[in-house]
């Protein structure tokens, strides 16, 4: 996972470039839990580009990153959300509570 900084926006990008499963997931959570410490944002942007796949696992992911950021202040948004991954979002009703955003 690669993680990009605006100091000016506050704007942390966590783009995921690894498969989101049982296995994966602690990795990817450790790692965004250290970035949205070291950096405190206002916005975080989860970035789906790279993820072919995703199980219930990174439902609980999502769901506990936007929990944690809520309680330091900011706001969690996605980006890039594949057919089949929008699709997991749409029936867990992630959508509704989390947006989706355009970045440049």
């Amino acid at each position: 996972m690669e993680s990009i900084f605006d100091e000016k926006e506050k704007l942390l990008i966590l783009k995921i470039s690894e498969e989101i499963d049982d296995c994966k997931v602690q990795e990817i959570r450790r790692k965004a839990d250290n970035e949205i410490q070291r950096y405190m944002p206002k916005r975080v942007i989860f970035d789906f580009d790279k993820v072919t796949f995703m199980d219930s696992a990174g439902i609980g992911l999502i769901i506990g990153r936007y929990k944690f950021i809520n309680l330091i202040g900011g706001k969690l948004e996605m980006t890039n959300l594949t057919n089949s991954i929008r699709k997991i979002f749409e029936m867990s009703g992630i959508l509704r509570l989390i947006p989706e955003t355009e970045i440049s």
